[in-house]
């Protein structure tokens, strides 16, 4: 198809959009903004009307462009392409014959952020019949903090739960003093008991020789 038949096609769906109903209009509708982490993944919701009558094998198809509205394509599900740049990127849940559905973006990247399009394709009993969406959804995408950042309520929790650690470990200085005093005293005991014991063994001995 040429842009000029796009161009041609989209005057008509503006002529055909004022003043007119539902009924005898079409148009394909998704939101104007989305934003995304960098890393993570978006979804455009997409959902589209007409007012023909579609031909026994109306062979719908949906077709994806980016950055503008004559941009190039980055996905045909007819045709089972996708852009290189999204390679194993992009998933389109929709099954044909319905009329709304999600273009799903993996893994995003920052180069991901620009306008997207999406565009209907079907045979009717009047023919051929294709329109995108003007406005086009804009898709921002931004940083993801790092997943090694803690909080300051985190870190100063760490550092007073060191400090009261660090402050269990430490003993008084003058407890360190009076329980080698004691050691000592005790050592002392356990030597003269001994000695004291064998001069008393002595003097009962002699006391009895006598």
């Amino acid at each position: 198809m040429s842009e000029h038949c796009d161009f041609g096609f989209f005057l008509s769906f503006l002529e055909n959009s004022a003043g007119s109903n539902r009924e005898s209009t079409f148009a394909v509708n998704q939101p104007a903004n989305l934003s995304g982490f960098q890393g993570g993944s978006i979804e455009i919701p997409f959902s589209f009307y007409f007012p023909w009558e579609l031909a026994k094998d109306p062979q719908m198809s949906i077709a994806w462009r980016w950055k503008h509205f004559h941009g190039d394509f980055i996905y045909n599900s007819s045709l089972r392409f996708i852009h290189e740049h999204f390679k194993d990127r992009l998933i389109l849940n929709w099954t044909e014959g319905q009329t709304s559905g999600v273009l799903r973006i993996l893994n995003l990247k920052e180069t991901d952020q620009a306008l997207y399009f999406c565009r209907v394709f079907l045979q009717t009993t009047e023919g051929i019949k294709f329109w995108q969406y003007f406005p086009g959804t804009q898709l921002i995408v931004t940083r993801a903090l790092s997943t090694t950042m803690r909080s300051p309520s985190i870190i100063t929790s760490a550092v007073t739960t060191a400090g009261l650690e660090d402050t269990g470990t430490q003993r008084d200085p003058s407890l360190m003093i009076l329980g080698a005093m004691v050691t000592m005293v005790i050592a002392k005991a356990v030597a003269i008991i001994p000695v004291y014991g064998f001069m008393i063994f002595l003097w009962w001995k002699q006391r009895t020789a006598e």
